[in-house]
């Protein structure tokens, strides 16, 4: 089932997500559900509070996306439960970035090159993995989300200024945007 996207205004984003623990209830339905959201909307990685769940879980399959440049993405398809990113490293590498509850809106971001997380998978089992470049772009975006920060929060202020119109326009709900949306309560 495809699910409406929180987009940006609604104060869901901006909260800290919980765990969960083996007993929520549907998981494997959420997780399908938010796959077919993510393909429906051409998304990259989606995280739980985007489609209207404080908890600590998100997606990424980046396959999509994957090229002789980038063959690293081919199979990166994966389910992150209750992720804690244990370090983040290397050169700050600057990535135009977009968003799924920010329709519209691509900015350059910088973020560290390397990621170190240790999350459960959807089989709840235990992994502790380390990502380079793209992937760990996406880690550290979809992550963000479970922390209630998105990708303008680490833009100048000025761009975020010069942003205000097209922000606003997205909670209003006058965007024009391609696939279905929650807006702001």
């Amino acid at each position: 089932m495809i699910l409406p996207i929180t987009v940006y205004g609604d104060p869901l984003l901006r909260k800290v997500a919980q765990p969960i623990d083996k007993n929520y209830e549907k998981l494997d339905e959420l997780i399908a559900n938010m796959y077919e959201t993510m393909y429906h909307a051409d998304g990259v990685g989606l995280a739980a509070p985007q489609i209207g769940l404080s908890i600590r879980l998100f997606i990424v399959d980046a396959s999509p996306a994957a090229s002789e440049e980038e063959p690293e993405l081919a199979d990166f398809k994966k389910v992150f439960i209750n992720p804690v990113i244990i370090e983040k490293s290397g050169e700050p590498w600057s990535f135009e970035e977009g968003c799924l509850s920010l329709p519209n809106i691509h900015e350059e971001v910088l973020r560290e090159e390397e990621v170190i997380i240790s999350y459960l998978d959807e089989n709840w089992e235990q992994k502790t993995e380390k990502y380079n470049g793209y992937p760990a772009r996406i880690i550290l975006h979809e992550y963000d989300h479970l922390d209630g920060h998105l990708f303008i929060d680490y833009i100048s202020a000025l761009r975020r200024k010069l942003l205000k119109s097209k922000l606003a326009a997205i909670s209003k709900g006058t965007a024009k945007i391609a696939y279905r949306v929650r807006l702001p309560k």
